[in-house]
């Protein structure tokens, strides 16, 4: 597959990005995994079953991210087994969508909880968390359906042995097949990505405006809050936006963007994005992570001690007399 210069520099672009998502990203989401897994196991709240659902959605793209490195490192031909590839980006499109839904969530739940804080207080059960990550699940699995479908066509087909290019992953279709597949993709914009952004828009704006009119609580308290907010948008748009946008664009010129993959590399960071979302929503991220930093500087304290103390007694043996 012969490339251009372009092509060159956006591929290595991509797969600085995955292996940077990665290696940061792992690290930070199973130090969530655990510390909302002891929380919940002790008093769960829905914030906390919610948060705890969009960790395990973040780890398990990771695990398939070294799959999608694998494809940018051979210049996106698809060398692996090919039955891979249908649930390879069935997952990894199911974890993306997933996140929308349930960082839109997190906004309701917030929402509520500063609008209606007695109404709320009386129906506010974790079980209702549990029901909706479950459907949030379903309801993605249903509409990326077809990326599992597609591919798994062409393997029953026999396409990928074709000889006369190397195989690729959902990347190359038939006239017919982008009919079909540029409308499925204007259906996950406005289902998947517009109306759980429109949702998160309306409740973080009036969570703000709530927020800044209540004088009871602690500024700092307040700042905190209204900052998540704002920062929680702006990951929602800045890492599911372009992608998005692609799928509208490739509607109106019925034909697949080549610059879907660079811009999927953005819905990518939010795997390693989420852990700071997870840092100012939840108290028990923050304890753990304080507790982490206090006991690291309290080691390199102690380490520096040490080395101190052992060039004095290195000075002063050289200066003692013999």
């Amino acid at each position: 597959m012969s490339l251009s210069v372009m092509d060159y520099v956006a591929l290595n672009f991509l797969l600085s990005g995955y292996i940077v998502t990665f290696l940061m990203g792992v690290p930070a989401n199973i130090l969530a995994l655990c510390t909302f897994c002891r929380k919940v196991s002790r008093k769960a709240t829905p914030i906390d079953v919610l948060l705890l659902n969009l960790t395990i959605s973040d780890l398990i793209f990771l695990t398939f991210l070294p799959f999608k490195m694998k494809e940018a490192s051979d210049n996106m031909a698809w060398l692996l087994p090919y039955s891979l590839c249908p649930f390879t980006g069935f997952i990894f499109y199911v974890t993306i969508y997933n996140s929308t839904l349930l960082l839109t969530a997190v906004g309701v739940e917030r929402y509520l909880g500063v609008a209606f804080p007695l109404r709320y207080s009386l129906c506010r059960q974790p079980r209702y968390a549990v029901y909706a990550s479950v459907m949030f699940w379903v309801v993605t699995s249903v509409n990326l359906s077809i990326v599992y479908i597609m591919p798994a066509t062409k393997l029953k087909n026999g396409v990928e042995h074709s000889n006369d290019s190397a195989p690729t992953c959902y990347l190359d279709f038939t006239a017919e097949e982008l009919s079909i597949v540029v409308k499925v993709r204007l259906e996950l914009f406005l289902v998947l990505f517009c109306i759980p952004f429109i949702i998160c828009c309306f409740c973080y704006i009036n969570f703000i405006l709530i927020l800044s009119r209540l004088s009871n609580i602690n500024r700092r308290r307040r700042l905190r809050a209204i900052g998540l907010a704002l920062g929680t948008l702006l990951v929602f748009a800045v890492c599911f936006g372009p992608y998005n946008v692609s799928h509208v664009v490739g509607f109106a010129r019925q034909e697949s963007e080549e610059w879907r993959n660079v811009a999927l590399l953005c819905s990518t960071f939010n795997a390693c994005l989420d852990p700071i979302i997870f840092y100012f929503s939840s108290a028990a991220v923050r304890g753990v992570l304080n507790r982490c930093y206090k006991n690291i500087m309290a080691k390199l304290h102690i380490l520096n001690c040490g080395r101190g103390r052992d060039s004095r007694m290195i000075k002063y043996q050289a200066e003692a007399p013999h």
